[in-house]
């Protein structure tokens, strides 16, 4: 696992304005910010100068999760934990205290991460009684830095799927996470609260977790912004996992600098220029290209033709075998892996359950699918029915993810590429019902992001604009070579200074 060290407070308030520097200024008079245009960053900014207070943003964002209960976003709404942290930001700063790198900013912590004195339920009702004690690193550095947890997001139960349709818990009369931009559409997933959350502006900033898609697959249906990073570049201990080699913490948010502000916390890192488009280089692979729908297809070709006239350099790139090698990678690692990797996790942190009675319990058809036929009895899908799935993994592990990985690694160096870039998913959010989350859906709304994830690189997502039928967000990720995480956040910035941020739901 990397080490990393979280951002100095004196290179965070190098990158602020001067007032920020300066500190609260005794004649201001806080008034509440406009939260539907609010970035993470623009709020820190704000609350180091003193023209808002952490309780009144903390105030506005919880106000606005109550008013979108039917999206069904949070699991736990912390509102009385929250406004006494808030204060005790504001007290600090009016006592004259060093601003912190987030100053009592607002954020969403998904439901697999442990945050102390809430629950951690993973989405899935066996968990919902298990109240860690401690927060996980992850948590621990934001926190550090100032942050304010609004409460914990709901989520694709387990993390095991793509589109938040989740029957366990419910804050609002349907079922499943919503789409903050169209409510009779899926949120995507697994980190489907802190999407949903994010686009409908319950929070300015958030952090889930992604195994093959889950912090880039919401944040392309819901407008934001998110990186998963180089695997072992976050500290995982204190999150529910499926698969140890895959799965990643990431930053979720409203803009790639709040990404990046969220990164350099949480594994350590310098303040970022945009990247120069003009010495930027973009591999496009036909794989990720094929079956796009109409809204996704015109989006995508309009954000290609706005980074070429923005001076960067798109390069057709052809990866042999990459969906084969991808397929070779992906089940057999996870469902292999699922099973010793949650039986030690419930054992470990003393959740009072073990791995039977979690699957007992599971509320989501599909997954409990999944578990009873594949991860609990250690079996693999095949054409004859069920396979043992050691011989797969054993084979994945010693050869496909290498090989993966050397794809990978060669197509970066022949191409001299800073990233490739790509549609985040072929299509729009699909509409919410239990079929959404069948494994068809699953194989087509995984197509794209699953292959970087079995690499074990990193990817940014961003949007890309709204589709011109259905209104609906259509994201576009950047993925880069292993390790590249702060180069491939500042082609992200320049990248989103052409193709803009999205307006907030109407």
């Amino acid at each position: 696992m990397t080490s990393a060290t979280p951002v100095s407070r004196a290179a965070w308030l190098a990158a602020l304005p001067l007032a920020a520097a300066l500190g609260p200024c005794a004649n201001a008079q806080p008034a509440v910010p406009d939260i539907a245009t609010l970035t993470a960053t623009e709020a820190v900014r704000q609350l180091c100068a003193g023209t808002v207070t952490s309780e009144q943003l903390v105030s506005a964002y919880l106000a606005q999760a109550k008013a979108k209960a039917n999206l069904n976003a949070f699991v736990t709404l912390d509102e009385a934990g929250a406004l006494a942290a808030a204060r005790a930001a504001d007290a600090l700063r009016k006592r004259g205290g060093a601003c912190t790198p987030l100053a009592g900013l607002p954020v969403a912590i998904k439901d697999n991460i442990q945050v102390r004195g809430l629950p951690a339920t993973a989405g899935t009702p066996a968990l919902k009684g298990f109240v860690p004690t401690a927060d996980a690193p992850v948590v621990a550095r934001l926190r550090a830095a100032g942050a304010v947890v609004l409460g914990k997001t709901n989520m694709h139960e387990l993390a095991f799927g793509v589109t938040g349709y989740n029957p366990a818990f419910q804050t609002g009369p349907e079922v499943g996470v919503r789409n903050a931009y169209d409510p009779s559409r899926i949120a995507g997933g697994s980190s489907s609260g802190n999407g949903a959350a994010l686009g409908a502006r319950m929070a300015p900033a958030a952090l889930g977790t992604d195994t093959g898609g889950s912090v880039r697959i919401p944040c392309a249906f819901n407008g934001c912004a998110s990186l998963r990073p180089t695997v072992g570049r976050y500290p995982q201990q204190g999150i529910a996992p499926i698969s140890h080699t895959r799965d990643t913490a990431g930053p979720m948010a409203q803009s790639m600098a709040d990404v990046a502000l969220l990164d350099s916390i949480i594994a350590g890192g310098a303040p970022l220029k945009p990247a120069d488009l003009k010495r930027v280089r973009l591999g496009v692979v036909p794989a990720f290209q094929a079956g796009l729908d109409t809204d996704t297809r015109a989006a995508t070709d309009a954000a290609f033709a706005k980074l070429r006239a923005a001076g960067a350099t798109l390069v057709d790139v052809d990866m042999p075998g990459l969906m084969e090698l991808n397929g070779a990678v992906g089940f057999p690692l996870a469902l292999y892996e699922a099973y010793d990797d949650m039986a030690a996790y419930l054992a470990k942190y003393r959740t009072g359950i073990d791995i039977a009675q979690l699957t007992a319990g599971i509320a989501s058809p599909d997954v409990k699918g999944t578990f009873e036929a594949f991860v609990v009895p250690r079996k693999l899908p095949a054409a004859s029915g069920v396979v043992d799935a050691r011989p797969a993994y054993e084979h994945a592990m010693r050869v496909a993810r290498p090989a993966l990985r050397k794809l990978y690694r060669d197509t970066f160096a022949k191409h001299r590429l800073d990233a490739l870039v790509f549609p985040t998913v072929p299509g729009v959010a699909l509409a919410a019902a239990p079929e959404a989350s069948s494994p068809e859906n699953f194989g087509a709304l995984i197509r794209n992001t699953d292959p970087g994830s079995n690499a074990g690189i990193p990817g940014v997502q961003l949007p890309s604009g709204l589709g011109a039928t259905s209104g609906l967000p259509v994201g576009l990720e950047l993925d880069g070579p292993a390790g590249s995480d702060r180069r491939l956040l500042a082609v992200g910035l320049a990248v989103e200074k052409v193709l803009g941020r999205l307006p907030a739901p109407k």
